[in-house]
């Protein structure tokens, strides 16, 4: 046994890293591969910022206050993530383990926490507190944008984990001080 296998910390690093492989197995088909690039790029902005368009359009002042609040939880956010990923230099599981192929180019080069993840739980959670019947669409995107980064061997687990759950964190607290 190498040196550490057996510490809990490197345990659950192989259960990180055996996850990410299995994900990855989603990009040898074509229809999964197309989908999660698809969810990723819409991941990347454009989904929120067409939603943020939408909202004041069908929902009046209630749709101004969501994308003001989803202006100040996407700074935030962006802050956040950045931060935790120069702190963390967790470098992407694509890099580090053969066997995980990346199945788009990164936008930076941190693993630690998964940005699209922590956007997309954020920016839910402050549309669905104010308009609750969005989270039919809501829930099942956001879900599928955190797979995503585990099917095109972008994250690790923890990594949207913790994404996940900065992004709940950043939100209930904009919604408390808005």
């Amino acid at each position: 046994m190498r040196p550490g296998a057996g510490t809990l910390p490197a345990r659950l690093l192989a259960v990180d890293v055996e996850i990410c492989r299995r994900a990855a197995r989603a990009q040898d088909r074509p229809f999964g591969a197309r989908f999660f690039r698809v969810v990723s790029k819409l991941g990347d902005g454009s989904f929120w910022c067409a939603l943020a368009f939408v909202l004041p359009l069908g929902w009046g002042e209630t749709g101004l206050t969501v994308v003001a609040r989803m202006a100040a939880v996407g700074v935030v956010s962006t802050l956040v993530a950045k931060a935790l990923k120069t702190w963390t230099a967790r470098t992407r599981p694509f890099l580090d383990h053969p066997g995980i192929p990346a199945g788009v180019a990164p936008l930076d080069a941190g693993s630690f926490p998964s940005g699209h993840t922590l956007h997309a739980v954020a920016f839910s959670v402050v549309i669905v507190a104010d308009l609750p019947a969005l989270a039919i669409l809501l829930v099942p995107f956001t879900l599928s944008v955190a797979a995503s980064r585990l099917a095109l061997g972008l994250h690790y687990p923890s990594d949207v984990a913790a994404g996940a759950a900065v992004g709940a964190g950043i939100a209930t607290a904009a919604l408390r001080w808005f």
